[in-house]
């Protein structure tokens, strides 16, 4: 009866056009004090077995528990909230609204900092902002794959993907603007524009991109800094038909298709669509 009982509130939750929405519900991290009730009540709402659902509940950082139905993800995250244990949803269709402008450097600054960026269609312009509107920051490190030739335990040669180095990315999130201000390590024109960074031609591009992200935090003293995104990533890269809807408005040289440029931008996506409600 019980089971019969959820899935007809299930199908009400869905009954509604924009509840069939593809969405995800992520759950937040709770202290290990807390954590033997929450998932003996996340085991009860989700049916899953005690041991299993301890495993699931976060310790640091989010984890992404499910993809659907916004409607069916709502029933549970509402369920799961009653219960004391943090969690939130939002659609892909949340995060695929928000305006993604690539900064190329910072222009000689007045008393608002003014950006030369691209849009999405890849044009060129300006936006000149306050600090004061950025709400948050998003940094994460993408891997960047090169195929290695390497000799196997037998000695034979043999191809393979290895991480040979990684892409730094930092979003400042302007949510009165609707939009994402994303720097990246490879884009950043570190020799125009406002002279951040004495001798900037000389310096490697770690060196220029520690600077300017020193620079930043200047700017931004008391913004929130979400730097968990390779944790997230963990529970989310399997998830390739979703991740596949979502544009990662990252342009890194890739041999081959990966999951971790939407990742990125689905966990910045997030924190700026949480952060709004």
């Amino acid at each position: 009866m019980e089971l019969e009982e959820r899935q007809r509130a299930i199908s009400q939750a869905t009954a509604y056009a924009n509840n069939t929405e593809p969405g995800v519900l992520v759950l937040e991290p709770l202290s290990n004090e807390l954590k033997t009730e929450a998932s003996r009540k996340f085991a009860q709402i989700m049916q899953l077995d005690p041991y299993t659902a301890r495993l699931l509940l976060p310790s640091r950082g989010w984890r992404l528990y499910r993809t659907g139905q916004i409607g069916e993800l709502k029933f549970y995250g509402k369920q799961l909230q009653q219960a004391g244990i943090p969690c939130f949803w939002a659609t892909i269709a949340q995060i695929q609204q928000i305006q993604v402008y690539q900064v190329k450097h910072f222009q000689e600054s007045t008393s608002q900092p003014t950006v030369v960026c691209r849009n999405d269609k890849n044009q060129l312009g300006s936006l000149t902002f306050d600090w004061s509107e950025v709400t948050a920051r998003v940094v994460g490190l993408l891997p960047i794959f090169e195929e290695v030739v390497d000799r196997d335990v037998r000695g034979k040669l043999e191809r393979k993907t290895q991480t040979q180095d990684y892409a730094q990315f930092c979003d400042l999130h302007l949510p009165g603007r609707r939009c994402i201000l994303r720097f990246g390590d490879n884009d950043y024109e570190f020799q125009q524009g406002l002279e951040i960074i004495p001798q900037a031609s000389q310096n490697t591009i770690r060196i220029n991109w520690n600077s300017l992200s020193s620079w930043i935090n200047q700017q931004l003293p008391q913004v929130k800094i979400w730097s968990d995104f390779t944790s997230f990533a963990d529970t989310t890269l399997d998830q390739t038909e979703m991740l596949g809807h979502i544009k990662s408005h990252i342009h890194l040289f890739r041999r081959e298709q990966t999951n971790w440029d939407s990742a990125f931008h689905l966990y910045s996506g997030l924190v700026f669509v949480k952060d709004a409600d």
